[in-house]
């Protein structure tokens, strides 16, 4: 499956050696019988248009949604023109801009940083969950926005205070 990754940060310098980009990491993440294209979507690289490919990912960065960099205004219009049109899916500031793009709010938390595993509670499966059970799960995280107003329609999964 053709793939877009839009890269909007980068691993500390130190691990890139041993790990690659993001868009590496994602393009190993995603496995076999996926061909991930790669833009560096934080230096202003989009698709040529929402229909590029079947799917985009939106990586994270360490910068806030909120922030006036020159990318981030037409990376959330290139979101908002791909709604409906393509399967998108954020990780950390991806969902973030995703949420930010479709009429949510992101903030910087005001409890500060979440870092290393936390708890989610999980309250409502979907299809591509498999069998998962209702309950808690662990995440791995590394974030200090959240988002604190969905976009409209959206359905919140899992989530914790």
């Amino acid at each position: 499956m053709d793939v877009g990754i839009l890269c909007t940060g980068a691993p500390p310098p130190e691990l890139a050696p041993r790990f690659g980009d993001y868009g590496a990491m994602f393009g190993r993440l995603l496995g076999p019988g996926f061909e991930p294209r790669v833009y560096a979507a934080a230096a202003g690289a989009l698709p040529a248009g929402p229909d590029a490919h079947p799917a985009i990912l939106i990586t994270g960065s360490a910068a806030g949604v909120y922030e006036p960099l020159p990318w981030i205004e037409p990376l959330l219009a290139f979101i908002r023109e791909a709604k409906g049109r393509t399967k998108l899916v954020g990780i950390c500031f991806g969902h973030q801009a995703m949420a930010e793009a479709l009429g949510g709010r992101v903030e910087k938390s005001e409890r500060g940083w979440g870092i290393g595993l936390q708890d989610y509670e999980l309250w409502q499966g979907a299809p591509w969950m498999g069998e998962a059970p209702p309950g808690r799960i662990a995440v791995p995280v590394s974030h200090q926005d959240q988002v604190v107003v969905p976009p409209p329609g959206a359905r919140i999964l899992a989530g914790n205070a």
